[in-house]
């Protein structure tokens, strides 16, 4: 498990609850677009990405082992500066973003989505921690934080001792939906209804 990914107890955690997890038949009749970085040019990263307490400090010590690396494929700003406070429940923190111009935003770019992209995304909308564990020979998702690995994918944690309900989103039943705001995962490209 090692060789997939670095964050070890957010796997075995995950495994168990997929294990548990009930599914939502449902949901999973959908059909959905399949991911194509040209032509959504990474719109699920525009908010950057929630990060556990864990998932941050993995990503702070990578960055601080591989700083070489990681300039050498493209990034230029600092960890300090990378990281920030996610004011919604449940994160810990989040990836920091930067204002995106125009081209580099899908054709269909949600309105109501900030233009902004996150900051380890490089010019042509790929990851720069994938990129970094490919040049490092490991899995291509080693690095990358499990909301990536999962997404449009989502883990709901059941209450009060029910089973948690693994599901896709429509825009009937995204939890981001609110007046003004249309939701995230059903939002895009590989979230929406094809």
């Amino acid at each position: 498990m090692s060789d997939l990914s670095v964050y070890l107890e957010a796997i075995r955690d995950l495994a168990v609850q997929v294990r548990e997890a009930a599914l939502d038949h449902a949901a999973f009749e959908q059909r959905l677009q399949p991911c194509e970085l040209t032509y959504c040019r990474a719109t699920c990263c525009h908010d950057g990405v929630r990060l556990s307490a864990s998932e941050a400090a993995v990503l702070i010590a990578t960055a601080t082992e591989h700083a070489a690396s990681l300039r050498a494929l493209g990034w230029e700003g600092e960890m300090k500066d990378a990281l920030v406070p996610d004011v919604r429940p449940g994160g810990a923190c989040r990836t920091a973003t930067r204002a995106a111009r125009a081209e580099e935003l899908a054709v269909d770019f949600p309105a109501h989505f900030p233009a902004t992209r996150c900051v380890f995304l490089d010019a042509e909308h790929r990851c720069l921690w994938q990129k970094l564990a490919v040049s490092l020979e490991r899995h291509p998702w080693h690095y990358k934080p499990l909301t990536c690995w999962l997404h449009p994918l989502v883990l709901v944690p059941g209450s009060q001792g029910a089973r948690p309900l693994l599901t896709l989103f429509s825009p009937e039943t995204d939890p981001q939906r609110a007046p003004g705001y249309a939701g995230f995962a059903s939002c895009t490209p590989c979230g929406r209804q094809d």
